[in-house]
């Protein structure tokens, strides 16, 4: 699953790519991805342009002309390709984007992936969006906002992956994040001394910067279809179940918490 240093690969590259093309035929395979019925999506994005693409945590947004917003979210998993012509795109897809220059690209969902097309005035009520918080390659994410953020008896593994406090965050990254500030995924946030919150925020701005440079995870692809270069050795515990902590040798377990599982040094991690 995409998150966020792949999700900035892949929106730069769009933007880099995509910006003032005009969309034309829009084929949707798989209208139950859309958030409106395919000939109104089709007849809708026909003939705007793009203006700009960026990111707002999971989610992908398209700046359109005519005062509207693509949005586009790649759910558990997702191959969006870019193709230089009519003849090169991917035939397995739910829905293909082309353009009037003969160029376009492709979404294929591994599972529960959306496509929105809204009014520029309707975002704000957006129910999916509208309440995500900045990610931690936002110029704001600072270590005061961190700190304001850091409150209350919520784990401190659920803090960092609800949207509403940091955008772009999930599952994949955590681990390593959590492991190398020695904070056991379940200690409560308000039982964190201040230099545990300090270096927590250091690790995490470290770790997603580090894979942003290696292009994001090895299994996910670009708009080109390139593999990111953050592949699972890498990882210093994540998905390392039974294998020796890098530190202290113990043995990595992978535990329950909440509706996910996490991957710790019981020794190192302490709760």
């Amino acid at each position: 699953m995409a998150e966020l240093p792949e999700l900035m690969v892949l929106s730069k590259q769009m933007n880099d790519k995509l910006k003032s093309k005009e969309f034309g035929l829009v084929d949707v395979v798989q209208e139950k991805c859309l958030n409106i019925g395919a000939d109104d999506f089709q007849r809708q994005i026909r003939g705007k342009t793009v203006k700009k693409v960026y990111i707002k945590g999971k989610w992908i947004f398209f700046e359109l002309s005519d005062d509207y917003h693509l949005l586009l979210n790649l759910g558990m998993g997702a191959d969006v390709l870019y193709y230089k012509s009519s003849e090169d795109f991917m035939e397995e897809y739910q829905c293909r984007f082309h353009f009037t220059d003969d160029s376009g690209f492709t979404c294929k969902f591994w599972w529960f992936g959306h496509v929105e097309l809204i009014r520029d005035n309707e975002l704000g009520k957006h129910k999916p969006t509208k309440n995500i918080a900045i990610s931690p390659f936002d110029s704001d994410f600072t270590l005061d906002y961190f700190r304001k953020i850091c409150k209350g008896r919520s784990q401190i593994k659920n803090l960092m992956l609800n949207q509403k406090k940091i955008g772009g965050i999930g599952n994949g990254y955590i681990h390593d994040i959590l492991f190398k500030s020695k904070i056991h995924p379940q200690k409560p946030v308000d039982s964190l001394e201040p230099s545990q919150i300090d270096n927590l925020f250091e690790n995490m701005i470290e770790n997603l910067k580090f894979s942003l440079n290696k292009k994001g995870l090895a299994y996910e692809k670009d708009f080109y279809g390139e593999n990111g270069g953050f592949t699972k050795d890498l990882f210093l515990v994540a998905y390392k179940e039974g294998e020796k902590c890098p530190d202290c040798f113990k043995t990595i377990e992978k535990i329950k918490t909440g509706s996910t599982s996490s991957y710790i040094c019981p020794q190192c991690q302490k709760l």
